[in-house]
């Protein structure tokens, strides 16, 4: 556990989640850690998983932060235990890997999840890109610092291990983003003479589209599409290929319309994909997403999540997702 985050969050939790947010998770007003405490404590006991889902469904992260400390701390000396231990203990599945997702730090979380990624023999390219191209380059840092501390290894050097050629250059560009000033007109005309020889060059574009704030890449991408007289998509798709090509078509996608991209992204209903988008973003746009899913469906994400899942996984879902649209 982080003592700076509980320093500065779990003291005040209210203070970095306000009301005007578009987060689906908002502090619970009526907090009192140490009853929270002893209904999870009895909860565990009875292995009682809609406890468990109602209290950490119903918290902000400060909060549930707050929790897993008292918890730690009320338990005897002799057999002191972590929280995530003993959902660990009393659960399985994937409800207990969704609860476990709503106890970390929100960088933490992001390093798991890029840690899952780049995991076994084939990586989720497109889970990179999700967290790199919607994430800032302050948020990348953080993550990247919490990527170190759990898993004492460097976050670059693991991307740099896993991807190659124009795609991990892409990837390392967006980890380190930063936005820098530049002319709209210039970096159209860059982009545009990138494509006008016999192979495209990709440097430009990554250059381009890591180092420029969304505003300013949102007018490139106009001026370039009036130039030429195709879609950016369009353009990609005919002048590169492979990963580097899906890595310009998902950063695109994030420029122009992140939230959703993220709906897109839930459509699939894949459980880790489902879990994790809606965790890390429960605090920040879930609302947003859960719009753009319904424009993109004809059906709301609430109603969606009951025709996939069932139980005791889907009742925290729905609760995250916190109601119809």
């Amino acid at each position: 556990m982080d003592p700076d985050f509980l320093a500065s969050s779990v003291s005040n939790p209210e203070q970095d989640m306000w009301w005007g947010t578009l987060g689906t998770i908002r502090p619970f007003s009526s907090f009192h850690p140490d009853r929270d405490v002893a209904e999870i404590q009895a909860a565990l006991q009875r292995k009682d998983a809609v406890t468990l889902v109602r209290i950490l469904t119903n918290r902000s992260n400060a909060q549930r932060q707050f929790i897993a400390k008292s918890f730690q701390e009320q338990t005897k000396p002799e057999s002191r235990q972590d929280l995530s231990a003993a959902l660990k203990k009393a659960l399985s599945g994937d409800l207990e890997n969704l609860l476990l997702q709503l106890l970390m730090l929100p960088d933490q979380l992001e390093a798991h999840r890029l840690k899952d990624a780049m995991a076994g023999l084939g990586t989720d390219e497109e889970t990179l890109l999700e967290i790199l191209c919607t994430r800032s380059g302050q948020k990348l840092q953080d993550i990247s610092a919490a990527y170190k501390k759990s898993y004492k290894k460097d976050l670059e050097k693991e991307l740099r291990s896993e991807t190659s050629g124009d795609f991990a250059k892409l990837v390392v560009a967006l980890l380190k983003k930063d936005v820098a000033a530049g002319s709209v007109q210039r970096d159209v005309q860059a982009l545009a003479a990138s494509l006008s020889g016999k192979k495209a060059e990709a440097e430009p574009w990554i250059t381009i589209l890591t180092s420029r704030d969304a505003d300013h890449l949102n007018k490139v991408l106009m001026e370039l599409e009036l130039e030429t007289g195709q879609t950016v998509d369009q353009l990609v798709e005919k002048s590169f290929s492979g990963d580097f090509r899906l890595g310009l078509r998902v950063l695109v996608q994030c420029i122009q319309n992140p939230e959703v991209y993220l709906a897109q992204r839930l459509l699939t209903m894949k459980t880790p994909l489902v879990q994790g988008i809606m965790v890390s973003h429960s605090e920040e746009d879930l609302l947003q997403i859960r719009a753009a899913f319904l424009r993109l469906n004809g059906c709301s994400l609430y109603s969606a999540l009951q025709k996939h899942f069932k139980g005791e996984h889907l009742q925290a879902l729905q609760a995250i997702c916190r109601s119809e649209d």
